[in-house]
Protein backbone atom coordinates (compact mmCIF):
# COMPACT_ATOMS: atom_id res chain seq x y z
CA UNK A 1 0.00 0.00 0.00
CA UNK A 2 2.82 2.38 0.97
CA UNK A 3 4.06 1.90 -2.63
CA UNK A 4 1.20 1.99 -4.33
CA UNK A 5 0.62 5.66 -2.23
CA UNK A 6 3.88 6.48 -3.01
CA UNK A 7 3.57 5.87 -6.98
CA UNK A 8 0.61 7.61 -6.60
CA UNK A 9 1.43 10.70 -5.56
CA UNK A 10 4.75 10.53 -7.67
CA UNK A 11 2.34 10.05 -10.90
CA UNK A 12 -0.04 13.32 -9.26
CA UNK A 13 3.04 15.60 -8.71
CA UNK A 14 3.95 14.82 -12.39
CA UNK A 15 0.43 15.63 -14.26
CA UNK A 16 -0.34 18.60 -16.41
CA UNK A 17 -2.57 20.13 -13.75
CA UNK A 18 -0.26 20.32 -10.81
CA UNK A 19 -2.33 21.74 -7.08
CA UNK A 20 -0.54 23.58 -4.61
CA UNK A 21 -2.32 25.22 -1.73
CA UNK A 22 -6.26 26.20 -0.82
CA UNK A 23 -7.31 25.05 -4.42
CA UNK A 24 -4.79 26.82 -6.30
CA UNK A 25 -3.06 25.81 -9.01
CA UNK A 26 -0.37 25.41 -11.48
CA UNK A 27 -0.75 24.04 -15.67
CA UNK A 28 2.43 22.68 -16.69
CA UNK A 29 2.57 22.75 -20.95
CA UNK A 30 5.70 21.59 -22.94
CA UNK A 31 6.59 22.94 -26.50
CA UNK A 32 9.58 21.96 -28.75
CA UNK A 33 11.27 25.77 -27.80
CA UNK A 34 10.43 25.92 -24.61
CA UNK A 35 8.25 25.13 -21.23
CA UNK A 36 5.44 27.07 -20.11
CA UNK A 37 3.73 27.64 -16.61
CA UNK A 38 0.55 29.22 -16.19
CA UNK A 39 -0.23 30.02 -12.23
CA UNK A 40 -4.11 30.08 -11.12
CA UNK A 41 -5.57 31.16 -7.88
CA UNK A 42 -8.56 28.35 -8.38
CA UNK A 43 -11.01 28.87 -5.27
CA UNK A 44 -8.47 31.25 -3.35
CA UNK A 45 -9.73 34.01 -5.73
CA UNK A 46 -12.80 33.92 -3.28
CA UNK A 47 -11.67 33.75 -0.31
CA UNK A 48 -10.05 37.03 -0.17
CA UNK A 49 -11.56 40.60 -1.35
CA UNK A 50 -8.78 42.18 -1.84
CA UNK A 51 -7.51 40.71 -5.21
CA UNK A 52 -4.34 41.98 -5.25
CA UNK A 53 -2.93 40.50 -1.67
CA UNK A 54 -5.06 37.29 -2.79
CA UNK A 55 -2.72 37.34 -6.24
CA UNK A 56 0.52 38.25 -4.22
CA UNK A 57 -0.25 35.53 -1.78
CA UNK A 58 -1.39 33.15 -5.01
CA UNK A 59 2.03 33.85 -6.72
CA UNK A 60 4.49 33.47 -3.47
CA UNK A 61 3.09 30.19 -3.08
CA UNK A 62 3.44 29.02 -6.56
CA UNK A 63 7.08 30.33 -7.06
CA UNK A 64 7.88 27.87 -4.07
CA UNK A 65 5.79 24.93 -5.89
CA UNK A 66 7.39 25.99 -9.61
CA UNK A 67 10.66 26.12 -8.14
CA UNK A 68 9.84 22.21 -6.62
CA UNK A 69 8.34 21.02 -10.13
CA UNK A 70 11.85 22.07 -11.96
CA UNK A 71 14.25 20.29 -9.49
CA UNK A 72 11.77 17.13 -9.61
CA UNK A 73 11.14 17.01 -13.28
CA UNK A 74 14.59 18.69 -13.95
CA UNK A 75 12.99 20.75 -16.86
CA UNK A 76 15.83 22.55 -18.90
CA UNK A 77 15.85 25.32 -21.17
CA UNK A 78 13.43 28.55 -21.67
CA UNK A 79 10.68 28.21 -18.89
CA UNK A 80 7.94 31.29 -18.97
CA UNK A 81 5.91 31.47 -16.14
CA UNK A 82 2.41 33.51 -15.75
CA UNK A 83 2.37 34.85 -12.80
CA UNK A 84 -1.45 36.12 -11.52
CA UNK A 85 -1.42 40.07 -12.43
CA UNK A 86 -0.37 42.37 -9.47
CA UNK A 87 -0.17 46.26 -9.95
CA UNK A 88 1.69 47.41 -7.05
CA UNK A 89 5.80 46.99 -8.02
CA UNK A 90 6.51 46.31 -4.27
CA UNK A 91 4.64 42.86 -4.67
CA UNK A 92 6.33 41.65 -8.02
CA UNK A 93 9.70 42.33 -6.45
CA UNK A 94 8.68 40.08 -3.59
CA UNK A 95 7.46 37.79 -5.57
CA UNK A 96 10.68 37.78 -7.84
CA UNK A 97 13.05 37.79 -4.62
CA UNK A 98 10.72 34.50 -3.77
CA UNK A 99 11.59 32.68 -6.19
CA UNK A 100 15.43 33.48 -6.47
CA UNK A 101 15.16 32.29 -2.96
CA UNK A 102 13.26 28.97 -3.82
CA UNK A 103 15.77 28.35 -6.86
CA UNK A 104 18.83 28.79 -4.45
CA UNK A 105 18.75 25.39 -3.31
CA UNK A 106 19.12 24.07 -7.05
CA UNK A 107 22.11 22.74 -7.98
CA UNK A 108 21.06 23.12 -11.62
CA UNK A 109 22.65 26.39 -13.62
CA UNK A 110 20.03 28.63 -13.93
CA UNK A 111 18.90 32.58 -14.33
CA UNK A 112 15.71 34.23 -13.89
CA UNK A 113 14.70 37.88 -15.18
CA UNK A 114 12.11 39.75 -13.10
CA UNK A 115 8.27 40.29 -13.81
CA UNK A 116 7.44 41.77 -16.91
CA UNK A 117 4.58 44.28 -16.74
CA UNK A 118 2.23 41.46 -18.04
CA UNK A 119 3.06 39.54 -15.08
CA UNK A 120 5.75 37.07 -17.09
CA UNK A 121 8.66 35.89 -15.58
CA UNK A 122 11.60 34.60 -17.69
CA UNK A 123 13.81 31.34 -16.41
CA UNK A 124 16.71 29.75 -17.91
CA UNK A 125 17.96 26.22 -16.19
CA UNK A 126 20.55 23.54 -17.63
CA UNK A 127 19.30 20.43 -17.24
CA UNK A 128 21.00 17.83 -15.44
CA UNK A 129 19.69 14.31 -16.58
CA UNK A 130 16.68 13.56 -18.95
CA UNK A 131 13.82 15.34 -18.42
CA UNK A 132 10.66 13.14 -16.72
CA UNK A 133 7.60 13.52 -18.56
CA UNK A 134 4.63 11.02 -16.68
CA UNK A 135 1.85 10.69 -19.61
CA UNK A 136 -1.34 10.70 -17.62
CA UNK A 137 -3.79 12.45 -19.71
CA UNK A 138 -5.87 10.26 -22.16
CA UNK A 139 -6.92 11.18 -26.03
CA UNK A 140 -9.91 13.54 -26.90
CA UNK A 141 -12.46 10.83 -27.64
CA UNK A 142 -13.98 14.28 -30.76
CA UNK A 143 -10.94 15.17 -31.55
CA UNK A 144 -8.38 12.30 -31.34
CA UNK A 145 -6.14 14.26 -29.60
CA UNK A 146 -5.25 16.53 -32.45
CA UNK A 147 -7.00 19.79 -30.53
CA UNK A 148 -8.92 20.44 -33.62
CA UNK A 149 -12.71 20.12 -34.13
CA UNK A 150 -15.08 21.51 -36.74
CA UNK A 151 -17.01 23.73 -34.29
CA UNK A 152 -13.91 25.15 -32.38
CA UNK A 153 -12.83 26.55 -35.87
CA UNK A 154 -15.56 28.57 -36.43
CA UNK A 155 -15.99 29.33 -32.78
CA UNK A 156 -12.13 30.90 -32.42
CA UNK A 157 -13.06 33.35 -35.38
CA UNK A 158 -16.16 34.65 -33.48
CA UNK A 159 -14.07 34.75 -30.24
CA UNK A 160 -11.66 36.66 -32.17
CA UNK A 161 -14.20 38.96 -33.09
CA UNK A 162 -15.16 39.76 -29.64
CA UNK A 163 -11.74 40.31 -28.03
CA UNK A 164 -10.72 42.87 -30.97
CA UNK A 165 -13.93 45.02 -30.33
CA UNK A 166 -13.80 44.74 -26.18
CA UNK A 167 -9.79 45.72 -26.68
CA UNK A 168 -10.16 48.44 -29.60
CA UNK A 169 -13.49 50.02 -29.22
CA UNK A 170 -14.00 49.23 -25.69
CA UNK A 171 -10.57 50.31 -24.75
CA UNK A 172 -10.61 46.63 -22.40
CA UNK A 173 -6.75 46.12 -22.47
CA UNK A 174 -6.83 42.70 -19.67
CA UNK A 175 -9.05 39.84 -20.66
CA UNK A 176 -9.98 36.83 -19.37
CA UNK A 177 -11.76 34.18 -21.46
CA UNK A 178 -13.46 31.37 -19.83
CA UNK A 179 -14.00 28.50 -22.38
CA UNK A 180 -14.47 24.50 -21.94
CA UNK A 181 -10.95 23.05 -21.64
CA UNK A 182 -10.44 21.52 -25.04
CA UNK A 183 -11.18 24.78 -26.93
CA UNK A 184 -8.91 26.32 -24.35
CA UNK A 185 -6.01 23.30 -25.30
CA UNK A 186 -6.59 24.26 -28.79
CA UNK A 187 -6.20 28.33 -28.23
CA UNK A 188 -2.84 28.18 -26.41
CA UNK A 189 -1.45 25.11 -28.09
CA UNK A 190 1.95 25.71 -30.07
CA UNK A 191 4.54 27.41 -30.09
CA UNK A 192 2.88 30.77 -31.39
CA UNK A 193 -0.51 30.09 -29.94
CA UNK A 194 -3.66 32.20 -30.72
CA UNK A 195 -3.85 33.85 -27.60
CA UNK A 196 -0.16 35.48 -28.11
CA UNK A 197 -1.67 36.38 -31.49
CA UNK A 198 -4.37 38.04 -30.51
CA UNK A 199 -2.99 39.56 -27.51
CA UNK A 200 -0.25 41.26 -29.68
CA UNK A 201 -2.39 42.35 -32.43
CA UNK A 202 -4.94 43.86 -30.68
CA UNK A 203 -2.29 45.02 -27.74
CA UNK A 204 -3.99 43.33 -24.86
CA UNK A 205 -3.21 41.10 -22.07
CA UNK A 206 -5.71 37.80 -22.57
CA UNK A 207 -5.70 34.98 -20.16
CA UNK A 208 -7.55 31.93 -21.32
CA UNK A 209 -9.10 29.81 -18.76
CA UNK A 210 -10.71 26.21 -18.98
CA UNK A 211 -13.68 26.00 -17.10
CA UNK A 212 -15.00 22.05 -17.19
CA UNK A 213 -18.32 22.97 -16.68
CA UNK A 214 -19.00 24.66 -20.24
CA UNK A 215 -20.33 23.35 -23.21
CA UNK A 216 -17.66 22.71 -25.74
CA UNK A 217 -19.03 26.27 -27.74
CA UNK A 218 -19.89 28.15 -24.82
CA UNK A 219 -17.64 31.05 -23.64
CA UNK A 220 -17.29 34.36 -21.79
CA UNK A 221 -14.93 37.24 -21.08
CA UNK A 222 -14.66 38.73 -18.32
CA UNK A 223 -12.57 41.66 -17.41
CA UNK A 224 -9.57 42.74 -15.02
CA UNK A 225 -12.41 43.11 -11.87
CA UNK A 226 -13.52 40.08 -12.87
CA UNK A 227 -16.77 40.97 -14.47
CA UNK A 228 -18.25 39.66 -17.27
CA UNK A 229 -18.34 41.69 -20.35
CA UNK A 230 -21.65 41.99 -22.74
CA UNK A 231 -21.80 43.22 -26.42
Amino acid sequence: MNSLASRNKLKRSLEKTVSFKSGAYLIIEHTEALHVIDVNSGNRSKASSDQETNAMEVNLSAADEIARQLRLRDMGGIIVVDFIDMHNPENKQMVFDRMREAMAKDRAKHNILPLSKFGLMQITRQRVRPEMHVHTQEKCPTCNGSGEIGPSILLDTEIENQVAYLARDKKQLILTLKVHPYVASFLNRGLFPKRLRWSLKYRCNLKIKPATAYSFLEYHIFDKHGDELTY
